[in-house]
């Protein structure tokens, strides 16, 4: 099985640190040449999810990508990569792969500031750790996407297909559940 987590900006490095474990492979994807290697899952790591949408396009990733991705191909996406699978960003930003009916709030806990730390339940794998930083959350979910997560009443987990989209970085805890979940169930 070849993972890549897309790894221009943002966390990434702890994102294929924690894939190398556990599946024993995890390419970082930095430029076109990369999807060469044959790819069958993809991580959308958190980061600036305005620089990530443009560099997919500067380094002509966007359409391969977002082909793949509309094909069926399984994600991971977490905090920035929310917003960059999200079909609506509140406030009239363009989306960028727009593959999850969902509409997102981008920075809705305020700013590095505001970043915190909850357990809760996610799926039905039990009370989870969560590392939430400058963390967008789902404002709705529309037909076909189901909710995996709330946090304050707010939705911070999405499924839809064979994508996952969470608010906050999983890569940043030790707990690896949600990895074996993504790898085991959806990939």
């Amino acid at each position: 099985m070849n993972i890549a987590v897309l790894a221009m900006q943002g966390a990434f490095l702890e994102q294929a640190a924690t894939l190398k474990q556990l599946a024993n492979s995890c390419a970082q994807l930095r430029k076109h040449d990369d999807l060469g290697f044959g790819l069958d899952a993809l991580i959308l790591p958190g980061g600036e999810s305005t620089v990530q949408a443009k560099l997919l396009r500067d380094l002509d990733l966007f359409t391969p990508l977002k082909e793949r991705i509309d094909g069926g191909m399984p994600v991971l996406a977490t905090c920035a990569g929310m917003i960059l699978l999200a079909e609506h960003i509140a406030g009239g930003e363009s989306p960028c792969f727009a593959s999850i009916p969902m509409t997102v709030r981008r920075n809705a806990y305020g700013r590095q500031l505001g970043s915190f730390h909850r357990t809760a339940p996610f799926a039905d794998l039990g009370n989870i750790p969560m590392t939430f930083i400058r963390a967008p959350y789902v404002e709705e979910v529309r037909p076909g996407a189901e909710v995996l997560a709330r946090v304050d009443d707010r939705i911070i987990g999405v499924r839809y297909r064979k994508q996952v989209a969470l608010a906050f970085h999983p890569e940043l805890d030790a707990d690896e559940r949600i990895y074996r979940w993504f790898l085991n169930t959806i990939v």
